[in-house]
């Protein structure tokens, strides 16, 4: 039987230590499959931090803090559970607990936004704890590597978003994203490329090529914009776009959201 005051065998379920009362602002928490990148259909915990440093023109989630952030009743529930933000580390960690007894496949627990970095003084605190019970995976715009620092001994993967200026609508940081990559290191597990009509040749291959001076080996996702549940590029103009990529960085990979084209989380 599954408890929450002892280990079960063959899972990673641990006792729940006591803690201090220390918060993060949450959007929402909710188990599903990974719909990007080279870990797509995988089964995850994913937790939505509130806020965000960026405001990109295509951004498709909620990340502003509100009164209250909802949770699925059970992992895969369709029924929502509304707490009051900011949410403890302690119950964070309980949530995780009873959704690893009652579904104990998830692959990792996902840190996602919004901007999960800017709340990283609080993540330092939680993450020793909740990495004893899932892998953590960070999902980040690679624009805060000093606040990646301090969380990057806890966290397993690292998926960093590379945010172009014709399609975000903001300057790309490309300091910030180099210093980001230089903490990151072997953690670091993509580098994603939101893409779509207006992105030109000129613009994807200076992208192309600053991965290959900086992350060399890691693997480049070119994500095409989704619209109205459909990636927004062309099949043809897609395979222009990755040769174009793929030499300067031959380890690009086009890679669409699967989320929209099931209709789930």
């Amino acid at each position: 039987m599954c408890t929450l005051n002892g280990s079960l065998s063959g899972n990673r379920i641990l006792p729940v230590p006591a803690t201090p009362a220390i918060n993060l602002n949450l959007v929402e928490v909710f188990s599903s499959l990974q719909g990007e990148g080279v870990q797509i259909g995988r089964r995850q915990l994913f937790v939505r931090l509130a806020d965000c440093n960026l405001a990109c023109a295509y951004c498709d989630t909620p990340h502003v803090a509100e009164p209250t952030w909802r949770a699925e009743r059970g992992p895969g529930s369709t029924s929502l559970v509304k707490h009051p933000n900011p949410a403890s580390i302690e119950i964070l960690t309980k949530l995780v607990t009873e959704w690893q007894c009652q579904l104990p496949i998830h692959h990792a627990l996902v840190l996602t936004g919004g901007e999960p970095l800017l709340q990283s003084r609080t993540l330092a605190e939680w993450l020793p704890q909740v990495s004893r019970l899932l892998p953590i995976y960070l999902e980040s715009n690679g624009t805060l590597p000093e606040s990646l620092a301090e969380v990057l001994v806890h966290v397993t993967w690292v998926s960093m978003d590379l945010k172009l200026a014709q399609v975000t609508a903001e300057p790309t940081p490309w300091a910030a994203h180099a210093a980001f990559l230089q903490v990151a290191g072997s953690k670091t597990l993509q580098v994603k490329v939101v893409i779509d009509a207006t992105t030109s040749d000129a613009d994807l291959v200076e992208a192309a090529a600053f991965v290959q001076r900086h992350a060399s080996a890691v693997p480049l996702i070119l994500q095409p914009r989704t619209v109205a549940g459909r990636p927004a590029v062309t099949g043809r103009q897609l395979l222009s776009l990755q040769a174009t990529a793929a030499r300067e960085h031959p380890h690009t990979l086009v890679i669409p959201q699967l989320h929209p084209m099931l209709a789930i989380y």
